[in-house]
Order: structure tokens, then sequence, then C-alpha cells
């Protein structure tokens, strides 16, 4: 069956992995809203979201992370305040720098594009989709993505099949004709390789140990840079 859609994960996938303190990125929010409780409010925020990012570990993707909203709710804080705003700015600033395209990203999708091939993003991520699109906007990609779902916007995350089956939907093909491109092996291969999806594994980001999960599924291909994507997709395309 001919490919009509590549679809790519985000972190680590289409932005270059980096290693980031958990602390600090709600240290950069807390000390914006609250600065006299700041350490305090830091470690609660981060402590909740690695909570919400265990179950989803524990179920297999069948219970999310939940959307950043929830997150600061749950903690009892205004999402309408003012002073949230101004935090949340803050920590959107912090993310910055982590959050920039491969330089590979764009040509690639362009690339696909003009070959008649559909773009998508599925990211598991606590972010909505305006934060996200900011970034794709920043870096010029936003004009190259056909479709793009979130887990935040879901009740599940991958590896779990409904959030593969929701991309595929949004771009209006079947598993057969789509092919996934990530950097975990559990989330991405894993999970695209138990919808039927073709799956190309993008071995560069330093997964912490605690996230690695073992699996059985093995990637249809291995692709060292974006770049080499297009090849890979070429020769499944004249196979």
């Amino acid at each position: 069956m001919s490919i009509r859609a590549v679809v790519f994960d985000w972190g680590g996938t289409l932005t270059p992995w980096h290693d980031v303190d958990l602390v600090s990125q709600w240290y950069a929010y807390a000390v914006s809203y609250d600065p006299r409780n700041a350490a305090a409010l830091a470690r609660r925020l981060c402590q909740t979201e690695i909570a919400r990012w265990d179950e989803h570990l524990e179920t297999g993707g069948a219970k999310g992370p939940g959307a950043l909203d929830s997150l600061f709710l749950e903690e009892g804080i205004d999402i309408t305040s003012a002073r949230h705003l101004r935090a949340l700015g803050a920590y959107l600033d912090f993310w910055a720098p982590h959050t920039d395209a491969d330089p590979e990203a764009l040509p690639l999708m362009t690339a696909l594009r003009k070959r008649g091939i559909l773009v998508g993003v599925l990211s598991n991520t606590l972010w909505p989709r305006a934060h996200h699109q900011e970034v794709f906007a920043r870096d010029g990609l936003d004009g190259h993505i056909d479709a793009a779902v979130y887990s935040s916007e879901l009740p599940v995350a991958k590896p779990h099949r409904e959030a593969f089956q929701a991309i595929l939907d949004a771009l209006g093909v079947t598993a057969g004709e789509a092919v996934f491109v990530g950097d975990r092996m559990w989330d991405d291969v894993h999970g695209a390789k138990e919808l039927g999806m073709r799956a190309i594994w993008i071995p560069h980001s330093k997964i912490p140990a605690e996230q690695s999960i073992e699996t059985a599924s093995a990637p249809d291909a291995v692709a060292y840079s974006l770049a080499d994507v297009l090849g890979i997709v070429e020769r499944w395309q004249g196979a």
C-alpha cells in the first residue's frame, strides 16, 4: 500500500533532545507567581507532573498526563488571574531555547509535501494546542503540518492505540498508509506498530532509564537524522 502520510513525534524528534531539570522549569513559573513561596510551589508542581507521567507509564497510555491547566487547577491556582498569566509566560520563556526545531525538520516536511505526502504530528504533552502552534509558527513549520494531535486534548496518550488512531483520523488515512517517526521505542515504535503503521526510529535521544520501557517491537527502519527519513519513505514508495 502506498504511503500517504508521515507522522512525527515532537519532543526529541522534531526538536533535538535536551536534558531539562523539571524543578527548574517549575521554579521559573513559581518565582513569578509566588516569590515568597517559590521553592515549595515549584516542588509541588513538579511532583504533580511526575505523578501524572508515572501513571501514564503504569497504564500503558490508557491514562494520559492531562492538560497543563488541570495541573494548575489541582494546585488551587486561578488560571484566569493576571499573575498566573505572567508566570505562565515565564514558564514558556524557560522552555523557549529547548523547543527549537531541528534544522532538518523544515526541509524534510517541505520535501514530503511536494511529493503529495501528508505531514502529521502526534505528541505526548501537557501543553495546549496554542502553545505548540506558537512554537511551530516561530520556526516556520506551521504551514507544513496538515494535522496535529496532542495528548493534552485526549484521555489517552502514546502508546495507546486510540492516540494513534486520532491522528490517522485527522489526516484521513489508514494505518497501512502511514509512517510514524519517533525517538522512543515504547511510546512511538511499539505504539505505531501495534496499530499497523510502519515505524522509523530516530535513536538520538537520551531517554531516562525510568522512562524506558522494554518492548519486543522493532522499527521498520532506523534514521540517524531527520534527513534520512525522506530516503526511507521513498524506498518504501518504490518497493
